[in-house]
């Protein structure tokens, strides 16, 4: 037997959701999704002028990213099957909620251990989207159902590449505070409009929380992604890192085998092990890996010196700026891929997406005299990206049971987030292994970058040709 996307028919959901309200209820959800994808990359640029300012070392200063990236990674799986059980706008409000209070601790303080607990506790807020695409996936009648989808999923990137010039404004006109107070300010805006104008999702599980499942998965996520985080300050050598790698399978292992003998696990193995959501989960890592790679290939490029060859010795603003027409790419292309998705299919849809965003990463490679190919370039990625982005969660809702949609969601938002730690810690390896001097200081080599986009290339074509080994399933599955 087979429902509409929601759990209930269009007429009932049109009852009481107008257009006007329909718009109202994706507009806050989307900023809601959109401040929380801001928060992420904010400090990115100015990364390097935090030492200084903080009076630490670039190491502590680190961990301003990390502790966000590991409080998300275990937050994001988690959140999502309580929103499944209790109500995805609930843990949606719990989300932006987090962030708002990260936001006001970081804020008002230059203490660098509140700081990396305000980031940790804004690190919950990363189950935002996954919760906002499944809440109104269960809302919105079906005709607005794939539209929707695709903006949240879309603000993955578009906040992302809105912080990187956000950043460095703010670097250079005020103190890097500043950048907190705003994800506050509009956190509160996104927190109060989805209190009074979104309803809570009628669908809802019920059940027990599988707290040992929930401390497995979280203790092999951390020892997962914590040395993949650190590896190029470790280094690949290190103990640490290959003792945590090991620790994290013997760990993700145990939590696996913990789901098969409880009557209402964290994780539906047999969900997971779905051909289609295996397949889209896959793609989301070389999607993940691609578009953070972009990021970390694209400010720095523009901002080194003209004697590396390659460099426009940009300003911190003007790095930003250049990945300003991928993320707005990415917003105007979610109605065109919600049309492709319509018309084509969502795997088909997720193969053009990547093709576009390898065709991107070669003209990254072979033009790149001037500062406009750069732009370009990434805007073609940010194209790519975006169609891509949308074409994942109609994927996931696509082939899960209505009850499950937020923990489906959130986990193949964990799978990109797992592909973004993945290009964090190669990227940085490959671009630290093949460096030029310039006086004391060593930058990568243009060798070095056309590598990290080859390799993006390949992620991209690989995700294209997964994406075309995925059934089409038009609606969701239920049990």
């Amino acid at each position: 037997m087979q429902h509409e996307p929601s759990g209930a028919t269009d007429a009932e959901i049109a009852s009481h959701t107008s257009t006007a309200r329909a718009r109202l209820e994706l507009f806050v959800v989307g900023l809601g999704a959109l401040v929380v994808s801001l928060a992420q990359s904010l400090l990115i640029p100015v990364l390097g002028e935090l030492p200084g300012d903080l009076h630490t070392s670039a190491s502590t200063v680190s961990w301003l990213l990390t502790s966000t990236l590991l409080v998300g990674a275990v937050s994001v799986p988690i959140m999502g099957r309580l929103g499944d059980m209790f109500g995805k706008r609930l843990l949606l409000l719990v989300a932006v909620g987090s962030l708002v209070a990260g936001s006001l601790l970081t804020a008002v303080t230059s203490n660098v251990a509140l700081l990396i607990a305000g980031r940790a506790i804004q690190g919950v807020s990363a189950a935002a989207i996954p919760l906002g695409i499944s809440l109104l996936a269960g809302l919105l009648p079906r005709e607005r159902v794939g539209s929707a989808v695709a903006l949240i999923s879309a603000m993955l990137g578009v906040g992302g590449a809105l912080g990187l010039p956000l950043a460095g404004f703010v670097a250079e006109h005020a103190d890097f505070h500043a950048l907190f107070w705003i994800t506050a300010g509009v956190g509160v805006v996104a927190f109060v409009g989805i209190l009074t104008i979104v309803p809570e999702s009628p669908n809802r599980s019920g059940g027990h929380v599988d707290v040992v499942g929930a401390v497995l998965l979280g203790a092999g996520l951390v020892a997962l992604l914590l040395p993949l985080s650190e590896s190029s300050s470790w280094g690949w050598g290190s103990a640490k890192v290959w003792g945590l790698l090991a620790t994290s399978a013997v760990l993700l292992v145990a939590f696996g085998w913990s789901q098969t003998r409880i009557r209402e696990p964290l994780v539906d193995l047999k969900a997971v092990r779905r051909k289609p959501i295996v397949l889209a989960n896959l793609a989301s890592i070389l999607f993940g890996f691609a578009l953070f790679a972009s990021f970390i290939g694209t400010a720095a490029y523009v901002e080194a010196p003209e004697q590396t060859g390659y460099g426009f010795a940009s300003s911190l603003l003007v790095g930003g700026l250049v990945m300003l027409p991928s993320g707005l790419m990415m917003l105007v292309f979610a109605p065109v891929a919600a049309r492709l998705i319509s018309r084509r299919g969502a795997p088909q849809t997720l193969a053009i997406g990547a093709a576009i965003v390898a065709l991107g990463f070669l003209s990254r490679i072979t033009v790149h005299d001037h500062l406009w190919q750069i732009i370009v370039g990434s805007t073609i990625i940010g194209v790519g990206t975006g169609i891509g982005y949308a074409a994942l969660p109609s994927i996931i809702n696509a082939n899960t049971p209505v009850h499950e949609l937020a923990a489906a969601n959130g986990l193949n938002s964990l799978f990109r987030s797992l592909g973004s730690s993945l290009a964090s810690a190669i990227g940085g390896s490959l671009l630290a292994g093949k460096v030029i001097m310039l006086g004391d200081f060593a930058l990568p080599s243009l060798g070095a970058y056309q590598e990290l986009f080859a390799l993006c290339g390949v992620a991209a074509v690989l995700a294209a040709v997964v994406a075309l080994g995925i059934p089409h399933q038009r609606v969701p599955l239920v049990e």
